[in-house]
Formats: structure tokens, C-alpha cells, sequence
């Protein structure tokens, strides 16, 4: 296990491989055990990184509002700490958001960016949104972490088939620390970079699951605002989508990660694609 001090918390990460660095960013609530699918496949050609967010995980949960902006500073730290290259940045729903902070505060730190089920911005629109933004900010403290970890279970994996899935989700979710787990929550609602979004020219691969809580069509929005990026739909998948679908999603991933590699700096084939 490794860890580095950034802004006083330590910060646990990961760092295996040889190759061009990769690295991956969680959701809320969750830690670098999600990416099991992911760092054995990617290794075989790639550095992997992956990182504990602070509040999460095995990182540090220091007693402080947290941010969008703070948790992209640590990412951001991490990179220097290392010395990295320009890396190709991974983040899922949460760690998606980072990533958009990262793009448009620290460009020169990403060789390409994917987003999986995320946006650039947490923010109600309608009376709709409102109402489901205040259920969720409610239901998260009312509830226990092993209620919710049961509800998300079913939620995320609801097929026969994914007991084992749903099984993963409870026993680690009440793991949370719930005092950081809901300063989490705090820092994405109402969180937007959206007006900054034709700042991130680097290659942009935004990845959605076709039953994700947000519909497609808000990924498609918003990636014709970003200036080069292309959104890839994978079918039979909700919000977990490497859990879910970790051969197909990793087979994209692959792909793209191998086109920025020969490719020229800020050049991507545009075209929407559905799988």
C-alpha cells in the first residue's frame, strides 16, 4: 500500500504496471475495490494508477466541507507527486465530476479523459430535479449505510444472475465512514463546470450505460459541447457499468486508450457510437 500527504490527509493510492499511466478515479462511496475488473486487464499493456479519494477508502477522512475542486487538487497531487506524464484519466459518476474538474482546471495533466455514467454538473433544472435531489440528500442521512447499501445493491445488479454483484455492494458500502460519505454528497449537489467545458480539448471518451440514472440524451447534450469527445452507449448496463459489463466496457476503453495512443495530441474521430 502507498500513500503521499497532500493539504494534510494522507491519500492511498495504487501504482503498478509499466507503460503509458492510467488513472482511475471512484464514485462516491466507494474505493479503488471497484476497478477489480479493470487493473488486472489493464495492466497487461499500461501503467495503472488508482486513487482513494479523501473520505474514502483507505485514504484519510479528515473532518472538513470537501469539494469537487479539492478532490481534483489531490488527483492533481498525485501526478506530481509521481512525476507523471500527461495521464489518461478514468473516472466513474463522482470520479467522472473529478475528472471534469481536472480538465478544466489542470489540463496539461491529461493525455485524454473517459467519463463513465457522470456529467458536468449536479445541478436541478426542473421541480422533477429538485425533488429527487432532496429525497437523495434526506434518505442519506435518515438512512443507515447497510439500509442504503441494500437498496443500492438492488438497484445497481436487480438480475438473478448478480447476487454476487449485489452481495459486493452490501458488505462494502457500510464500510463508509457516514460523516465523509455525506460531506461527499454536500460537495456534488449543486456542483457545475459545465459553462468551462470547451476548455478540455484533450480526447474526450464519454461512456453511458443505456439504464443509467440519467438518460442518454444528456450525455449527447453535453458532449457536443465539448470539443472533442465522442460517447459510447453499452447496452444492458445501469450505473456500475464496469462492474456490470467489464468485457465490453473494457474492450472500449481499450480501444480508445490505443487511437490517443496513435494518434496525434487532440485527435479523435468525433462520431457517436452505440454498442
Amino acid at each position: 500500500m502507498s500513500y503521499f500527504e497532500h493539504l494534510g490527509c494522507q491519500l492511498h493510492y495504487e501504482d503498478r504496471g509499466q507503460g503509458d499511466p492510467v488513472l482511475l478515479v471512484h464514485g462516491l462511496g466507494s474505493s479503488i475495490q471497484d476497478w477489480e475488473y479493470q487493473i488486472p486487464h489493464l495492466l497487461k499493456q499500461r501503467r495503472v494508477l488508482a486513487i482513494d479519494l479523501r473520505g474514502h477508502g483507505r485514504s484519510g477522512k479528515p473532518r472538513e466541507r470537501y469539494s469537487m475542486a479539492g478532490f481534483a487538487d489531490d488527483v492533481a497531487a498525485l501526478i506530481k507527486h509521481l512525476q507523471l506524464p500527461p495521464v489518461h484519466l478514468v473516472g466513474i459518476s463522482m470520479g467522472g465530476m473529478v475528472g471534469f474538474q481536472l480538465g478544466v482546471d489542470h489540463p496539461e495533466l491529461l493525455r485524454s479523459l473517459t467519463i463513465v455514467n457522470s456529467g458536468p454538473e449536479v445541478k436541478a433544472r426542473s421541480p422533477a430535479d429538485w425533488w429527487m435531489l432532496a429525497k437523495r440528500w434526506s434518505l442519506s442521512r435518515l438512512l443507515s449505510m447497510d439500509a442504503i447499501a441494500k437498496g443500492l445493491g438492488r438497484v445497481l445488479f436487480p438480475r438473478p444472475e448478480q447476487a454476487e454483484l449485489r452481495a459486493k455492494v452490501e458488505q462494502r458500502w457500510p464500510q463508509n465512514d457516514k460523516r465523509a460519505y455525506l460531506s461527499s454528497l454536500d460537495a456534488i449537489i449543486g456542483w457545475s463546470v459545465r459553462e468551462r467545458l470547451s476548455t478540455i480539448t484533450c480526447p474526450t471518451l464519454v461512456i453511458s450505460a443505456d439504464r443509467d440514472y440519467t438518460p442518454v440524451a444528456l450525455k449527447e447534450a453535453y458532449v457536443r459541447e465539448l470539443p472533442n469527445a465522442r460517447l459510447v452507449v453499452i447496452e444492458r448496463s445501469r450505473h456500475a457499468t464496469p462492474m456490470d459489463q467489464p468485457e465490453r466496457f473494457n474492450s472500449v476503453l481499450d480501444d480508445f486508450l490505443t487511437q490517443v495512443q496513435h494518434s496525434k495530441p487532440q485527435h479523435i474521430n468525433k462520431d457517436p457510437q452505440s454498442c
